[in-house]
């Protein structure tokens, strides 16, 4: 057996253990293989400079900045009156509702990063909208859920630095070899192909159970909606149009003015400073200023530093690891190990959403993608799998999976409590969505599909 393969196994279980059993923080759990890892591998003497490479990433800025501004976006409801837009928008057609709640939880899940908390959130629109208009409880759960959880992979979510980071940290890319705004860009390309997946299924799903339109008395009025929400519909614009003039300007009116340099750091420094800017937007436009003064900003905050210190240290700890997993080779290693499986591409990109999708039934996504990220990149590349493809994909195999997938699919449990739907029906609908899931997983990676950005 691979010493590779080995260490994966005693991560694997120290994270069971810890984090399944004991109920304790999964950032203590990865922290704790660390040491066991290190113990094991004699690798002290060097630890000082894993802990210099975990720390040594502008990413982790970025994603602290990312998670400040979900929790501001989050208790100021500045998102809730732009759901209500789309919904009066789009609520008028036969399972408007459902189709609601796939387009703004997955806006909403990739401004807060938080899964669970994006079901809770827009779910308590959504879900009651849906049942209204004919969804079966347990289906309106798993939609809610299903399309929260796809936040993971579309930016500015947390995972998405994780995932860059997974691909530029690598030898044999690194820093230079694309930058922010082109792997947004790709992540939104794959990002779409789910979205239109989870539009086909809830339109199925429609047919099977007669769903019919949100009755006029329910809709809200679009006039006043709009009134009331066209500040919050700025948002995305604030946020993504820097990244989309920095894709297509970049090697002509940024270069320039910028010079070569400045334009190929450009998009780095945009995912620095982003966050706060549309933090500041959110703070000037939320209707309660009350909520919004320096204290009750500073009382936010300190609420929820809980929320944003565990996803820092998995990353922070996880980039430790890797650190030591490229000290020890590890991943040349395991490319060895599937080499000698004799798997062409198909059974490859089978075999690592197999995996992803098992280890995500008990350990995290983002904890997944900053661990073993190099690991099923380099695996993935060796069999022709476009490297940039497989790293944008990261966040979907591993955040997007952990998220849907019992008994760690803590969406399912939070779209079910909204919807005080049955476990058995949930579970049984729920699989529906994973094979989905799965199957598109397969597709995008084959290559088969045209991905903006590539």
């Amino acid at each position: 057996m691979p010493a590779a393969l080995t260490y994966l196994a005693i991560m694997l279980v120290v994270i069971v253990i810890w984090f399944l059993l004991l109920k304790r923080p999964v950032y203590e759990a990865v922290l704790i293989s660390f040491i066991i890892l290190l113990t094991i591998t004699g690798t002290w003497g060097s630890v000082g400079g894993y802990i210099e490479k975990g720390l040594a990433t502008s990413l982790l800025y970025s994603m602290t900045a990312f998670c400040a501004m979900s929790i501001l976006l989050t208790k100021t409801k500045v998102i809730d009156s732009a759901i209500a837009v789309i919904l009066a928008l789009l609520g008028r057609v036969t399972g408007g509702a459902g189709y609601v709640s796939v387009v703004a939880s997955s806006f909403m899940g990739a401004l807060s990063g938080s899964g669970p908390g994006n079901v809770m959130a827009t779910g308590s629109i959504t879900i009651p909208a849906m049942k209204k208009s004919g969804f079966p409880a347990e289906l309106a759960a798993n939609i809610e859920s299903n399309a929260s959880y796809l936040g993971n992979m579309i930016p500015p979510s947390g995972n998405i630095t994780a995932a860059l980071g997974a691909l530029t940290g690598m030898a044999a890319y690194g820093e230079g070899y694309i930058s922010q705004a082109q792997f947004w860009i790709v992540l939104w390309g794959c990002s779409l192909w789910f979205i239109l997946q989870r539009l086909i299924m809830v339109f199925a799903f429609c047919k099977v159970y007669k769903v019919k339109p949100i009755a006029k008395e329910d809709l809200p009025s679009l006039k006043e909606t709009f009134k009331e929400g066209w500040q919050g519909l700025l948002l995305p614009i604030i946020i993504l149009l820097p990244f989309v003039l920095d894709y297509f300007f970049k090697s002509s009116f940024f270069t320039d003015r910028l010079g070569k340099s400045g334009a190929s750091n450009m998009s780095s420094s945009l995912l620095i400073f982003i966050g706060g800017l549309a933090s500041i937007y959110a703070v000037i436009i939320a209707k309660d200023k009350k909520q919004v003064t320096p204290n009750a900003i500073a009382r936010m905050f300190a609420d929820g530093i809980k929320t944003i210190a565990p996803a820092i240290g998995v990353c922070v700890f996880g980039y430790m690891i890797g650190a030591m997993f490229t000290d020890l080779g590890v991943t040349d290693e395991m490319l060895t190990f599937m080499e000698g499986l004799n798997m062409g591409k198909f059974g490859i990109v089978v075999f690592i959403c197999f995996i992803t999708c098992l280890l995500g039934m008990v350990i995290p996504g983002s904890s997944l993608v900053v661990i073993f990220g190099p690991v099923f990149i380099t695996i993935l590349a060796a069999k022709g799998v476009n490297p940039v493809l497989a790293a944008a994909m990261l966040p979907c195999i591993c955040g997007v999976m952990c998220g849907i997938t019992p008994p760690l699919g803590l969406g399912m449990y939070a779209g079910m409590s909204l919807a005080n739907s049955d476990f058995g029906k949930t579970f049984k609908n729920n699989l529906w969505w994973v094979a989905a899931q799965f199957v598109m997983e397969v597709i995008v990676l084959m290559g088969v599909l045209p991905i903006m950005g590539l």
